[in-house]
């Protein structure tokens, strides 16, 4: 995904190629802010249109910065797959205990809103044939699960937007919080049943978008706590 969008930001959009001038540095920042709020309350199909309005620009200059909505859709989706991967990171350096760096990450994420705006790729799933392992293509890692009649599973994602780059940026988001979840399974914390695809989609479901903030963040610690409780091993 990385060089997909280098690409986008130093051909297509231009955007990453020169200097800009303080004018138009403002307006492509107003329009990647708005892309991630439009797109984070709306999903990736809302239109340029919506971006537009919301950056308070034309949609001719939306259109100048980014020649189609699938490079913009890049971008923002890069940028949020890259911030949950350093956050994943952090999460296993900055934390010996793995349950603790388990939530510590899922917290992080959800608070951040990240998880609203990964790539279609990362988050659609699908059930699993009894039997099987998990997805075992070369978009993300092998689940490590109990096999298991409608078990999650990731599955690729049909559409313009993907390219091998994008799935070399969420082979590395799923490759390290599938660290955080082997530690915590190892050390008896996680459910043995819960995959890599569980914990993305707590992330993506535990920012609800409300249009008060306060209501917001008090919805998404409320649901997060529940979720961590489910997602958490029980003495039998």
């Amino acid at each position: 995904m990385g060089s997909a969008m280098s690409a986008a930001g130093n051909g297509r959009d231009g955007s990453r190629s020169a200097p800009l001038r303080v004018d138009a540095q403002r307006n492509l920042e107003h329009v990647l802010r708005a892309a991630r709020e439009v797109f984070g309350e709306l999903g990736y199909g809302a239109p340029m249109e919506d971006v537009a309005r919301r950056a308070r620009v034309g949609v001719g200059t939306v259109y100048r910065r980014f020649p189609s909505k699938d490079v913009l859709v890049r971008r923002i989706a890069e940028e949020e797959t890259s911030r949950l991967t350093d956050q994943a990171r952090a999460a296993l350096g900055q934390e010996d205990e793995p349950w603790s760096a388990l939530s510590r990450f899922l917290r992080t994420s959800v608070a951040s809103g990240a998880g609203r705006l990964l790539p279609p790729q990362v988050l659609r799933v699908g059930v699993a044939d009894e039997g099987t392992d998990g997805y075992d293509g070369t978009r993300v890692p092998q689940q490590r699960t109990t096999p298991g009649s409608g078990e999650l599973r990731l599955v690729p994602e049909e559409a313009p937007m993907v390219s091998p780059d994008d799935d070399a940026g969420a082979a590395a988001l799923l490759e390290v919080v599938g660290r955080l979840v082997d530690r915590a399974r190892a050390a008896g914390e996680l459910r043995t049943d819960v995959s890599v695809s569980d914990v993305l989609l707590v992330i993506a479901t535990a920012a609800p978008s409300l249009p008060d903030a306060a209501q917001q963040a008090a919805a998404s610690a409320r649901l997060l706590d529940i979720l961590l409780e489910g997602l958490r091993s029980r003495p039998v």
